[in-house]
């Protein structure tokens, strides 16, 4: 309503055919509210389940499968910017789950251009804890889906990501508000990324300053 651009919001729900899903229970609560919505179905549980073994993270790849779902439709429908859940706590965890495992200074973007350039990705969440959206949803009863797959597995790297995250807050508060400020305040120069700085230039721009003439103050 305040918003400074016009723009249409259509709610789309994927139903991967896991175990537990409430069924009808999405579409009646976005009919009551007047949203307009579409519930795709896709059967990525059962793919998931055949792919995966037993014992291993079933997360990226339904995580993939449901990505690409989400894509088809955007583009079969002229939708322009696919707006996702992540919150401030999912960017942290993922910094660090390609710290630890990945060997890489990767979160999540607030904002990105899909891989193949057709599609805008926003989170809207981005700059709010998962405490704070967690009591609001709470407050306003909102009708929570479970996932059989998300975070119900054990021994998950992201889990163990989580507690420690936890932990850190409990000794110290606001340090994950901290870590996510650092995102927003890179220094390539403080880094080691040949890509992001030119350290091979640095004796040529000394050289220039050294000869560079000193103006009188």
């Amino acid at each position: 309503r305040s918003a400074p651009v016009d723009f249409e919001i259509l709610a789309v729900n994927l139903d991967q055919k896991q175990p537990g899903f409430p069924g009808p229970r999405p579409a009646e609560y976005l009919t009551a509210l007047g949203v307009p919505f579409h519930i795709i179905e896709q059967d990525t549980y059962r793919v998931v389940k055949r792919v995966i073994p037993e014992g291993r993270t079933m997360c990226g790849l339904c995580s993939r499968l449901r990505r690409g779902a989400l894509y088809r439709f955007a583009a079969e429908h002229g939708i322009t910017k696919i707006a996702l859940g992540h919150h401030r706590d999912d960017i942290v965890e993922t910094l660090f789950l390609n710290l630890f495992f990945g060997g890489r200074l990767k979160a999540m973007a607030p904002k990105l251009l899909s891989e193949d350039g057709r599609h805008v990705v926003i989170r809207p969440l981005a700059y709010l804890s998962e405490r704070d959206i967690a009591r609001y949803a709470r407050g306003r009863r909102f009708p929570i889906i479970p996932c059989k797959l998300c975070g119900s597995q054990e021994n998950l790297q992201r889990l163990a990501v989580k507690r420690m995250l936890a932990e850190w807050e409990r000794l110290q508060p606001g340090r994950t508000e901290s870590i996510f400020s650092a995102l927003r305040h890179i220094e390539p120069g403080s880094l080691a990324d040949t890509r992001l700085f030119d350290f091979a230039g640095i004796e040529a721009r000394r050289l220039a300053s050294a000869a560079a003439p000193i103006m009188p103050t």
